[in-house]
């Protein structure tokens, strides 16, 4: 469809002074034997990082590495019909490392091993970082962090061995609480037992996703390794949080997670600004509306129903919303969509219309993604 609409509303933004690039960034990194064209990542979210969203932010450019949403090991070994959904995958997203979760290091070591026997991940990631209480509660996601005494890095030793030469990671916190930051302990124990590479979320579980990323955190875990690359997660929303992260960190990549709901051309323009200093153009108001509807379609083709697909789209619908500044109505159906032929009907005019008085790419970038408040939270 060819999309028309007075653009000339938008009003004027100023040029940015952008940070010079890290030149480092310009180098090949590589994880285990997997050489990624990007060191920006997609970082996995509960709910979110399925294969419809994966794969349409990889289509737009940019993209080292996806990984998928965390899966619990145990219902992969059971062949639970919902874990099954959540590993869909596609060829054209690959590289992919699949994050599962889990206490036991038998089980997680046999989901691992049936990852790869089935070609459905080209690396595995732990999960070390989850603070829901369903998960901790069980042993797995942040409470790992708590065991220093040789339990946890003897699961993630069986882990790195059922699958070798395959590379395994590891996503953490930086401990439980502010008086427990053990990930610098055990990002050197890891490496120690095989660990290609790790990400570290500047938070720790107690404050689940609530209050600031800890940059000093980060920087202590990537002192804390000798060879393996070590990525920054948290709060990196524009190129200034990116440059920010890296020069206070000297992390040697980034994963981006809840900055990559808001603006999925994030990843794009990271690598651009690498590489010629300038991140290019932001996304249109049109170019925003045609991914909200891919990412809508492609919900419906990976749920197979229509209904489902649209029911999956409810959650995101908010947000996008938000960043096309779209009337609260339009909000309110959206949220209660249940076909496709209803979703052209509700953004028809808009497409026709173009962007709202004094729209700007700048302020879509700035749309809040709600997250949990903390630790007992779900998404």
């Amino acid at each position: 469809m060819t999309m028309t609409g007075n653009t000339s509303l938008t009003k004027p933004e100023a040029i940015p002074d952008w940070p010079a690039p890290p030149v480092q960034y310009r180098e090949p990194l590589t994880i285990g034997p997997l050489r990624l064209s990007s060191r920006f990542h997609l970082a996995p979210l509960a709910g979110y990082t399925n294969w419809p969203f994966r794969l349409s932010v990889r289509e737009i450019g940019g993209v080292g590495l996806c990984t998928s949403d965390l899966v619990n090991a145990r219902a992969i070994l059971e062949g639970a019909r919902k874990t099954m959904s959540l590993l869909a995958t596609d060829p054209r997203e690959r590289p992919l490392f699949v994050q599962i979760f889990g206490a036991k290091a038998e089980e997680l070591a046999a989901a691992a091993r049936w990852l790869i026997d089935h070609h459905l991940a080209d690396g595995i990631d732990i999960n070390m970082g989850c603070p829901v209480r369903k998960v901790v509660k069980t042993g797995g996601g942040s409470a790992l962090l708590c065991d220093t005494s040789g339990g946890t890095v003897e699961l993630v030793r069986k882990v790195v061995e059922a699958v070798a030469p395959v590379p395994v990671t590891v996503k953490m916190r930086l401990g439980w609480d502010d008086q427990n930051w053990t990930a610098p302990f055990f990002a050197r124990a890891f490496e120690e037992v095989g660990v290609a590479a790790v990400t570290i979320h500047g938070r720790t579980r107690e404050q689940g996703f609530s209050g600031t990323v800890r940059l000093e955190g980060i920087r202590q875990v990537v002192e804390a390794v000798r060879h393996i690359p070590v990525f920054g997660n948290g709060d990196v929303r524009t190129i200034m949080d990116a440059a920010r992260m890296i020069s206070v960190t000297g992390c040697h990549g980034i994963a981006i997670g809840r900055g990559a709901l808001a603006d999925p051309w994030i990843f794009r323009q990271l690598d651009a600004w690498v590489r010629t200093g300038h991140p290019g153009p932001r996304p249109t108001y049109h170019e925003r509306l045609q991914f909200m509807r891919l990412h809508l379609r492609r919900l419906v083709e990976w749920k197979g129903d229509e209904k489902y697909g649209c029911i999956q789209f409810r959650k995101v619908a908010t947000w996008y919303c938000k960043a096309l500044r779209l009337p609260k109505k339009v909000q309110q159906r959206l949220v209660m969509l249940s076909n496709l032929r209803e979703f052209e009907e509700i953004i028809g005019p808009y497409v026709e219309l173009g962007p709202p008085p004094g729209w700007t790419e700048h302020e879509a970038m700035g749309t809040p993604v709600p997250v949990p408040a903390g630790p007992i939270s779900y998404w």
